[in-house]
């Protein structure tokens, strides 16, 4: 698996930008979703698009038993409209694949019930999302994760073990920050918090106070107010709403990388070398993973970038790529 940046993107900031605001997602027609909404074991509930039905376009081989099934989770405030989850419909959608894009809790467009919401580590909700979609579909389950999901796919891999292969037959995460701490250090600092913190605070600062009033007391909302950097806002809400002590107890228990060496089912884990604030240094070698694991660490791509092709260029090739890993595990 190769990849090559267009030579007028020549940087991560370029690639990722340009990538999420305006390279091609998908040819012919905008992937359609059906949404349904589960209720969870805590009375809340998450929503799900579900890619609507389309045959394989002509050219590629039928699907030769039961339609595989794609689950693609999302990263920081993503959705089923994110870049990156419109691919990966699009790609799935030629091959035959069904496919689905849960959304954490408040991502969906509408606020959730419960005081908690989503984070990094959050395994137990990726554990009982894909145990539910392995028990009603009649076919394989693959799961991708990106970003922040990518790091919960892999942290629910490392968690399971061998088991996860009575679930999925194989997962792939994308560009995520398998060491918590070391990205979030980074994405606090320089053109990193000028530019991509501040959008994800744009949003998450409201929703958390949205969250407040639902219950009052939840935490401090000065505090959460004055919050300038990921680093604070995960250490007064974050944090603590999910049953951590702080943000340094989250970023290391919620870290994907120390779980690794445990996965025990196919996975691809792909991190591009320039990302803007998943320092290279902090990405797993080989030592650090189990032989079930494959590591493709590009020189280039960005932060879930890898725009491919003349201009504007299209987000195809990343998706394609990981998609032919996990059909090569089936």
């Amino acid at each position: 698996m190769n990849y090559g940046a267009p030579w007028w993107l020549p940087d991560g900031n370029t690639q990722t930008i340009w990538a999420a605001l305006r390279a091609r997602r998908f040819i012919g027609q905008a992937p359609v979703f059906r949404r349904e909404r589960w209720t969870t074991p805590d009375s809340d509930f998450v929503d799900v698009d579900w890619l609507e039905e389309t045959p394989p376009q002509q050219g590629l081989p039928p699907i030769a038993s039961k339609q595989p099934l794609l689950v693609v989770f999302h990263g920081l405030e993503g959705s089923s409209a994110s870049h990156y989850a419109q691919a990966f419909a699009s790609v799935a959608s030629r091959r035959g694949w069904a496919c689905a894009v849960p959304h954490f809790r408040g991502c969906s467009g509408e606020l959730n019930l419960a005081p908690r919401a989503y984070h990094s580590g959050d395994f137990a909700e990726i554990d009982w999302l894909l145990r539910r979609f392995a028990a009603q579909h009649n076919g394989p389950v693959m799961a991708v994760g990106v970003s922040l999901g990518g790091n919960a796919l892999m942290r629910w891999a490392g968690e399971m073990g061998v088991q996860a292969g009575q679930v999925v037959a194989a997962v792939a995460s994308v560009c995520a920050p398998l060491d918590l701490a070391a990205s979030g250090r980074a994405i606090g600092q320089g053109f990193n918090r000028q530019v991509y913190t501040r959008m994800f605070l744009k949003s998450m600062r409201p929703k958390a106070l949205q969250k407040l009033a639902q219950h009052p007391g939840l935490f401090d909302r000065d505090a959460l107010l004055a919050a300038r950097d990921l680093y604070e806002f995960d250490n007064i809400f974050t944090g603590p709403v999910h049953g951590f002590k702080g943000v340094d107890d989250y970023w290391s228990r919620a870290s994907a990388k120390p779980y690794m060496s445990q996965i025990g089912v196919p996975a691809l884990a792909l991190n591009a070398l320039n990302d803007p604030f998943i320092p290279d240094t902090s990405l797993p070698r080989p030592a650090d993973v189990s032989p079930q694991v494959t590591l493709w660490q590009p020189a280039q791509g960005g932060h879930v970038g890898f725009p491919s092709s003349s201009f504007p260029a299209h987000v195809r090739a990343m998706p394609e790529a990981v998609c032919s890993f996990l059909a090569a595990q089936l």
